[in-house]
């Protein structure tokens, strides 16, 4: 059993503000893991250039000395320089405080009138960390409309998925969000940890950050408020699913290339 938490935390442009908000939900959670937000760091905006940090900067520190401190595993999205552009990165830290991986988002959000790959440059490879006794694999936001991610994660030996998110608002938005979450636990017969932000003015955010077992049932979602909630990852249940829905051994092929 794994004690996971929910922390759909309000994200400020402020470094500073989210790291103390990131501090409070660890301080209150009780759990093996924590799982954040994409951009934690602070908010979409022209302005991330600006508060973008290399992994060894302030706020992945302070993100390894909050774990350590608290004893708590987490998963949380910043911003790293490159050039003209920045890298929206996932970072990976154990409940010892470190750095376990990063994973840079490979699928940039050029839809729905965005444009991300102006200001943001693509990762290239699928990522799989060893974290609170888990094999996690990450994604971010607009990667969970990507499936053969998530099968490349599982041939990597992922056991959970981590999707961290700041999901636009918008018509069917909620709905594409919480049906794709599901989705990808289904197909794969795998734990989906899937954290966004909380709704905002700036159209960021649609909030329902959710569980989700491996034959698809929600067994915990925040709905659209603040806030860290829990819940526990048993990979017994998982083992049952796959005996009686044996999907990943009856492929006819495999994912080689993902064309990142």
């Amino acid at each position: 059993m794994t004690v996971v938490a929910l922390g759909q935390i309000p994200i400020d442009h402020e470094p500073k503000k989210n790291l103390e908000a990131v501090r409070d939900a660890l301080a209150s959670s009780e759990a093996d893991l924590v799982v954040f937000p994409e951009a934690t760091l602070s908010r979409f905006g022209r302005h991330i250039g600006d508060v973008a940090e290399p992994l060894d900067g302030p706020f992945v520190t302070g993100l390894q000395e909050a774990a350590s401190e608290f004893g708590t595993a987490l998963i949380a999205g910043v911003w790293e320089p490159d050039g003209e552009r920045v890298v929206n990165t996932a970072v990976a830290v154990d409940a010892d405080g470190a750095l376990r991986g990063a994973y840079r988002k490979i699928h940039l959000f050029d839809s729905f009138g965005s444009r991300e790959s102006e200001f943001v440059s693509p990762g290239s490879a699928p990522v799989v960390v060893e974290l609170a006794g888990l094999r996690v694999g990450l994604a971010t936001c607009y990667d969970v409309r990507f499936p053969e991610l998530f099968r490349k994660l599982v041939d990597q030996g992922a056991e959970v998925f981590a999707v961290i998110a700041a999901w636009a608002s918008g018509p069917l938005k909620e709905d594409h969000w919480t049906t794709m979450v599901r989705a990808r636990a289904i197909e794969n017969t795998t734990w989906t940890i899937a954290v966004g932000q909380p709704p905002h003015q700036d159209g960021f955010g649609v909030g329902h950050s959710m569980l989700v077992d491996p034959m698809g049932v929600v067994t915990r979602d925040l709905g659209p408020a603040p806030g860290v909630g829990t819940a526990v990852i048993d990979m017994a249940r998982a083992e049952a699913v796959r005996a009686a829905v044996p999907s990943l051994m009856h492929r006819r092929f495999t994912i080689t290339d993902i064309g990142g």
